[in-house]
């Protein structure tokens, strides 16, 4: 699920019962805005903590928030069953956050304080909204546990990028909790909210190539690759697999399987090595158009006189990809141009779609101000055809990002449905 910024409607929590279940991360300070948003939505709450929580939250702080007193304790004396009475009542279970901890019990199905054991007695839904350190999320035993208890039904609110514990900055910052209390609202409308890439290889290319003239010269092009990178990411958050063939030099998302080239050429062999296997080839990368016939084995001198630097075409890899795909695989290829305006730009956007035999193209006008190459920023409209264009104003890559992967998994789950894929 992308990012609702608190637009979600939350209409579908008022009258509800919901059990908060709190773990112990740093992170635990935001479940004490998830509540307020929970109440104030409407729905009766039952915080739930774990012995780790109360270490960075206070329990009478979500016991004069919520619905009734916190919960800690497996053996109450005043409540003997509490977590049969909490599960069996509950309409819905959130667990913000939920550390690596919590995920591989309850993936491994151990109750080992009251919140497991709630977890094991509930039949409501279940929405873990997980927040660890970067290599922790990425780290093969959380993923495959988180994927375990898809299988199972349990919905997934993927992290965030962003400051962590210890002044790091990365994937695993817990989703704010606007998104979470859409995310609950979601599910009990019943709206998948879970991580629409879950089980899916996804290839992403990014960074620009450079050719070389001579030992320490090459012809490249100003693309930083933060807008691959940012694809990357955001399809490792969605539950991806992914491959990230780059020619940049920025360090990669965390869970991502690196492939690292320099020229259009080493690029061509990487993506032919692994596209056949990719569900998706997301082809961000700026690929050289031009290369020089004859790169000078050592260093052209200045006293030799000015060189002539004769040039041949780089492999299409797009145009390759759209030839030989296999049935059900989705291509996404970009278009960085300088347009004379959107419909100008869409329409060239349209002839390299059908040019380049590919699903969807990316086109952004590279002319116009915080767009494109080295900044932060991107505006960019999505053409899928003629008159299907996604048009996404000035954002953040990441969001720039989601938007791609929004269209790219509506079609992948489009072709399942249909059995296109093999």
């Amino acid at each position: 699920m992308t990012s609702t910024n608190g637009e979600e409607p939350l209409g579908a929590l008022a009258g509800t019962r919901v059990v908060l279940g709190v773990t112990g991360g740093i992170a635990a300070y935001k479940a004490v805005d998830v509540c307020r948003r929970l109440v104030d939505a409407g729905a009766f709450v039952s915080p739930v903590l774990t012995a780790a929580a109360t270490r960075f939250v206070g329990i009478a702080t979500f016991s004069a928030l919520g619905s009734e007193p916190a919960a800690t304790e497996l053996f109450d004396a005043a409540d003997p069953i509490p977590h049969t009475r909490l599960g069996q009542r509950a309409d819905l279970v959130v667990v913000a956050p939920a550390t690596a901890r919590l995920i591989g019990e309850y993936a491994a199905g151990i109750a080992r304080d009251l919140l497991g054991a709630i977890l094991l007695a509930t039949k409501a839904p279940v929405l873990l909204c997980p927040a660890m350190h970067t290599e922790m999320w990425a780290h093969p035993a959380v993923q495959e546990n988180l994927a375990v208890l898809e299988r199972r039904g349990v919905a997934v609110l993927a992290p965030t990028s962003g400051r962590l514990a210890g002044g790091d900055v990365g994937l695993g910052r817990l989703a704010e909790p606007a998104d979470i209390a859409a995310a609950a609202a979601a599910l009990l409308a019943g709206r998948g909210i879970g991580r629409d890439l879950a089980g899916r290889r996804i290839l992403v290319t990014a960074g620009g190539t450079r050719e070389p003239i001579d030992a320490v010269r090459y012809l490249a092009n100003r693309s930083s690759g933060r807008q691959g990178y940012a694809i990357a990411e955001a399809a490792v958050a969605r539950g991806a697999r992914v491959c990230l063939v780059t020619a940049s030099e920025l360090t990669p998302p965390a869970g991502t399987e690196v492939v690292r080239v320099s020229s259009a050429a080493e690029l061509a062999v990487a993506v032919r090595e692994h596209a056949p296997s990719a569900d998706a080839v997301v082809m961000a990368a700026a690929v050289a158009d031009f290369r020089p016939v004859r790169a000078v084995a050592g260093k052209l001198a200045k006293r030799d006189g000015i060189p002539e630097l004769a040039l041949e075409p780089t492999e299409d890899v797009l145009a390759e990809l759209g030839a030989n795909r296999r049935p059900g695989q989705v291509l996404v290829g970009f278009a960085a141009e300088v347009a004379t305006s959107e419909e100008d730009l869409e329409a060239r956007a349209l002839r390299k779609l059908v040019e380049k035999r590919v699903d969807l193209v990316v086109a952004n006008d590279v002319g116009r101000p915080n767009v494109g190459f080295g900044h932060e920023t991107n505006a960019v409209s999505i053409v899928a055809g003629p008159g299907a264009v996604t048009r996404v104003p000035l954002a953040a890559k990441r969001t720039i990002a989601d938007a791609i992967l929004d269209a790219v998994a509506e079609r992948l789950a489009s072709r399942a449905d249909r059995g296109d894929e093999q």
